[in-house]
């Protein structure tokens, strides 16, 4: 069995920060303590490092179809796991999302089959995304097949439940211990603004957050939350985007309802001036929900650092600047260790830019999560050192049925680990990250904090700046009742 020894690194945890060794032997963690033995088949000198749990995003769209066309998210399960590790995030979360007619397991069948390329461990939530008696009746297995947790949409046509099926999702989902995650924005509000919008030319990307308002958001939460207080059930709002929505949180909270939220990276750190550029730059961020006011990124911190927000997640789902623009239906290049692999030969699709409403909508963020996390949250003041870890890792682990294997630095946890360099100033940019996308958001911005080692189950896939794994190691995480 394979041992490694990390020698004088700052441990750090959700709730401890210490200097110490950490002995891994095969896959997991065995001892931590002071002045191990230095034997071991390789050493690591921790010192001035960060010893730090994996990262867990359990929010992240890979190879994801999106929309009428089923334009492709431009991250596959190789490049997307790779630029996470790169990014020290060693677990990701994505879905599961069943076409019409299919069954919720024959769904599940075919994306672990598409994910065979991960080279982080990986689990799924499961979409709800109709709840007639034979969807209901699958909820047990979906569960006994490691998916306990279940995305509602509340918008979207042909994927959100109606007000009435949510009700009827959410008792079945009591009844065997399946966890509600909830896409909470008003579909109807929506709908008729985008129509108006588009009725009166206003087609550009600047248009798009004044269809999708705060108060449309907030609304939905509280209803989904009164929801969870009528059935009795806990429920997770995913990606928190405004003041607002958060409260409804608080306020459920305080009725006595279970509720938690995460919040995205860019949620925290942009706002809505950014749609006021050129159309090539203001579709840069087209998503949902769109970016809000700078008071409401206060407010989020606020509440991240208070624990009105549970986690930190990046609903990393890329599309490039073509793909965006509606020149390809799939990317025009690949990253991969090693270099850009371009696809000159693929089809145009349309030479024409389309409307907000018909641009894929997403973000990138999975590699620079954790760094900016960092930077801005610990560097900034705005995070201890622990709160950090909980937000990236700890926490998610715990909501999603992961602790204590993964998310903490234990004898017996898997041995998911990064070394981290809070010295390194770094200025991101998209042609030296890993993501397979040709911009990143964060574009120019320098962060202090940067990934140098990252050890999956014990083995090491990032070393200085290097990719050493293999494809297809990471594993399906079965995940227990929540």
């Amino acid at each position: 069995m394979t041992t490694t020894l990390i020698r004088n690194g700052r441990l750090v945890t959700a709730s401890d920060d210490f200097v110490a060794d950490l002995l891994i032997e095969g896959e997991t963690i065995q001892l931590i303590g002071k002045d191990l033995p230095m034997r071991a088949d390789r050493v690591f000198d921790a010192t001035g490092l960060l010893v730090l749990p994996g990262g867990i995003d359990p929010h992240v769209h890979l190879h994801y179809p999106q929309g009428p066309n089923q334009i492709v998210s431009s991250d596959d399960w190789l490049t997307g796991t790779i630029a996470a590790a790169f990014g020290g995030t060693t677990t990701v979360i994505d879905f599961v999302e069943a076409t019409p007619g299919e069954s919720f397991l024959r769904a599940f069948e075919a994306r672990l089959a598409d994910a065979a390329d991960a080279v982080i461990d990986f689990g799924f939530h499961m979409t709800f995304n109709r709840a007639d008696d034979a969807a209901r009746a699958e909820i047990p297995a979906v569960i006994a097949a490691g998916m306990p947790s279940f995305k509602i949409y509340m918008a979207y046509d042909n994927i959100r439940l109606t007000d009435c099926e949510m009700l009827a999702a959410l008792q079945t989902l009591k009844t065997h211990g399946g966890l509600p995650i909830v896409h909470a924005e008003d579909h109807d509000v929506i709908m008729t603004l985008v129509a108006q919008h588009i009725a009166e030319g206003h087609t550009e990307p600047r248009w798009h957050p004044r269809t999708r308002p705060v108060a449309g958001e907030a609304d939905a939460t509280a209803r989904a939350l009164a929801y969870a207080e009528i059935v009795g059930v806990p429920m997770h709002i995913v990606h928190v985007s405004s003041a607002r929505g958060m409260r409804a949180i608080q306020e459920a909270r305080a009725r006595g309802v279970r509720a938690t939220g995460e919040v995205c990276t860019q949620h925290l750190l942009l706002t809505d001036a950014l749609y006021e550029q050129s159309v090539a730059e203001a579709a840069r961020y087209v998503m949902a929900p769109p970016l809000r006011s700078e008071a409401d990124t206060r407010a989020l911190w606020d509440g991240l650092r208070a624990g009105a927000l549970d986690c930190v997640v990046t609903d990393h789902c890329p599309f490039t600047m073509a793909q965006r623009l509606g020149r390809r239906r799939t990317p025009e290049f690949r990253k991969l260790p090693g270099g850009i692999v371009t696809n000159p030969d693929e089809p145009a699709w349309s030479n024409d830019v389309p409307a907000f409403n018909r641009m894929p909508g997403g973000a990138p963020g999975i590699e620079t999560r954790v760094p900016l996390m960092f930077h801005l949250g610990v560097n900034a003041g705005k995070l201890s050192l622990q709160q950090f870890v909980n937000v990236t890792s700890t926490a998610a682990a715990k909501l999603f049925g992961l602790y204590p294997r993964k998310g903490t630095l234990a004898p017996g946890a898997d041995a998911d680990i990064v070394l981290f360099d809070p010295t390194r100033e770094v200025t991101i940019s998209a042609p030296t990250l890993h993501q397979n996308c040709d911009y990143t958001p964060y574009e120019g911005m320098r962060v202090r904090g940067w990934v140098r080692t990252v050890l999956v189950r014990g083995q090491v896939i990032i070393e200085e700046g290097e990719f050493k794994g293999k494809r297809g190691t990471g594993k399906y995480l079965k995940r227990n009742g929540l």
